[in-house]
């Protein structure tokens, strides 16, 4: 329960969390926003880690103040830690799906992957290849799944890693800036709360649409199905008859 209650209020407001781990330490703070982004990105159980809005936070923090001109996370130390953690972390995810994974999604116990999500994320490799583990890193739950499901299907470990360490470089580069150059805005500092709740509705939008797409698009699919079978049983009636149903039929 605790450690629900810790995932919760990391949800609700990652940047006070960062504040109570810089409290225990700078190397703590690390620590934490390390295991984060590793669980987030190398256990297929805990896709619901808020790991986009972790980075922008941690790069709020590591901006210099404006008036001390110190940061409370010095950034030469946050990029090691937010550069390897996912790195790491695809590394271990795509090793559990190549010896674990149909055993893992057969007993049903991750509940975040349904079948829409592993069919988005095997459409994805099917279309783009390797090229589809680097896209995946920017999508919530995708980008757990990803290498995951690359270890399944038996992508080679030389085709996986050069996209997934440059996906990796370039994600948690790309939200950890965003925070640093742009987190100490009045603004933003404002509205903080909001920021990080639009920066989860972002992230999390192309994997709604798809799940929308793919919902509805089956819905019109069985749709075409079953007019095509009336038609077909119409025409059918017609042929055998030389009458429609809606035709009215009279004696000869």
């Amino acid at each position: 329960m605790r450690f629900v209650n810790f995932i919760l209020e990391l949800l609700k407001d990652p940047r006070a969390a960062i504040a109570g781990w810089i409290a225990m330490g700078p190397g703590v703070a690390c620590g934490f926003i390390f295991l984060i982004v590793f669980i987030e990105t190398g256990v297929v159980f805990f896709p619901f880690l808020p790991g986009d809005s972790l980075l922008f936070a941690a790069g709020v923090f590591a901006a210099p103040d404006a008036v001390t001109g110190q940061s409370a996370l010095p950034l030469h130390i946050l990029l090691p830690v937010v550069w390897t953690a996912p790195i790491i972390g695809d590394q271990c995810n795509y090793f559990i799906g190549h010896f674990f994974g149909r055993r893992i999604i057969k007993s049903g116990k991750v509940k975040a992957m349904t079948p829409e999500r592993i069919e988005k994320t095997e459409k994805m490799i099917d279309k783009w290849g390797p090229l589809a583990v680097f896209l995946g890193r920017f999508f919530p739950f995708i980008r757990t799944f990803m290498p995951f499901i690359s270890g399944i299907s038996g992508m080679r470990w030389s085709r996986f890693t050069p996209f997934s360490v440059l996906g990796g470089l370039t994600w948690s580069s790309l939200f950890t800036f965003l925070g640093y150059f742009f987190g100490n805005i009045p603004a933003v500092q404002k509205h903080f709360e909001l920021v990080i709740v639009l920066i989860l509705a972002v992230s999390l939008l192309p994997t709604i649409i798809g799940l929308l797409k793919a919902k509805f698009g089956k819905k019109k699919a069985g749709e075409g199905v079953e007019t095509a079978g009336a038609a077909g049983t119409a025409a059918a009636t017609v042929d055998a008859t030389g009458f429609s149903d809606s035709t009215p039929r009279h004696a000869a």
